[in-house]
């Protein structure tokens, strides 16, 4: 770039800027929402997970169980484990439905002719499992019941003279290698990227909206086209504004992210690497997912007429981030393959999910990601360049 169009594209880019900045609502919307939103977000959806689970897990747990007179010894070890029997509605499954009760259980009236026989006795565990309340009580009754006939059944065993180890043929132990930030930050790490893949995709749209459609809106627009500037030169100064205004906006989001981690005496959040390089990684990380979005919202916008139409853009801009994740949920990928660091959305979710998890990204996925979204970045700009150059541009509704 010569030194007449760098005059001018820092003279588009503090007029932009300048011009943004006089709205302080907006201007302080557009930079402080995610970072203020973020740790309402996180911090309170770890509040309430943490709740939640202390309340299932270590408060007793009180369920119907019909039958309870066929198993007494039964009922018994189970208020050994804080599991308390209490009256059955009379229709038990609309109960569980309509999310009255949690879980149940339905001893058979023949539960003590079995157990006397010898033959397995059966009880019957009823919940509704698409329900994600019932999760946890729904495996603290599995757990005692099957912890209940291991029990009776080594006793049995042991009656007959015959050592328990002998019907275990095989000792089944686990070793778990996940690093403590991968376990801890299970739920953060499909969560947090999404955030922030949102946070910056969209970091820069007002003020991208606002020289675009905006300035077209506002008839104000084919005065700057026709002054003798280069369209690449514009375009690459209204870019840069909103470019840094979204590079701010995601530090600011980093650094609350951060700060809220160091503040949080949870367990999940307090596991997180916060450490100045990893914040540096996800930076680098987010720093090309700005450049894409406002260079699509650019050539989006500029073929709008008016504000409200390219406003109406938002929600389908606004899912596209959101495909990768969902898609991750049903179908998990591993990391190997060299790929899915080339594709747009899932290249930012899966990089960031190393930096949730504590792990570092090689030098072939850093570099395949960042030429790809650079790439990408670059295409979009020159797309921007091209409506600009149309004149049609210049025609206000």
């Amino acid at each position: 770039m010569s030194t007449p169009s760098f005059t001018t594209f820092l003279t588009v880019l503090r007029k932009e800027l300048r011009d943004f900045a006089r709205d302080r609502r907006t201007f302080l919307m557009a930079l402080l929402m995610a970072p203020l939103m973020y740790p309402l977000m996180m911090l309170g959806m770890g509040k309430l997970i943490e709740a939640k689970m202390s309340t299932q897990l270590e408060k007793p747990l009180e369920i119907p169980i019909v039958g309870a007179m066929h198993a007494p010894n039964l009922v018994a070890w189970l208020a050994t484990q804080d599991i308390r029997a209490k009256p059955a509605p009379k229709d038990l499954v609309a109960a569980i439905r309509n999310q009255d009760e949690d879980v149940a259980l339905v001893i058979a009236p023949n539960f003590g002719e079995e157990w006397r026989a010898g033959r397995p006795a059966k009880v019957e565990i009823v919940a509704d499992t698409t329900r994600s309340n019932a999760a946890v009580p729904i495996e603290r009754l599995r757990a005692a019941l099957n912890g209940y006939s291991r029990q009776a059944g080594a006793l049995r065993l042991v009656a007959r003279g015959i050592n328990p180890s002998l019907v275990q043929s095989v000792a089944v132990t686990q070793r778990d290698v996940a690093t403590p930030e991968a376990k801890q930050g299970r739920l953060i790490s499909i969560v947090l990227p999404l955030i922030l893949v949102i946070f910056a995709f969209m970091g820069g749209a007002n003020l991208t909206m606002d020289v675009t459609a905006g300035e077209r809106e506002r008839q104000s627009l084919e005065p700057l086209l026709v002054t003798p500037v280069s369209r690449g030169v514009l375009v690459s100064g209204k870019m840069a504004a909103a470019g840094l205004i979204g590079v701010a906006s995601v530090i600011l989001t980093l650094l609350s992210f951060k700060l809220s981690a160091a503040l949080s005496t949870s367990a999940m959040a307090s596991s997180l690497d916060v450490s100045f390089p990893a914040i540096a990684r996800m930076l680098l990380v987010l720093a090309p997912m700005v450049l894409i979005g406002t260079a699509l919202l650019t050539f989006i916008a500029a073929g709008a007429k008016s504000m409200k139409e390219a406003q109406s853009h938002m929600v389908w801009l606004m899912l596209m981030p959101m495909v990768p994740s969902y898609a991750l949920m049903a179908y998990p990928l591993k990391d190997q393959d060299l790929w899915q660091y080339a594709v747009p959305f899932l290249a930012q979710n899966q990089m960031l999910v190393k930096a949730t998890r504590g792990e570092n990204a090689s030098a072939e996925q850093w570099a395949v990601y960042l030429v790809c979204a650079l790439g990408l970045a670059l295409v979009l700009w020159l797309a921007a360049i091209w409506r600009y150059r149309q004149e049609k541009l210049a025609i206000s509704a």
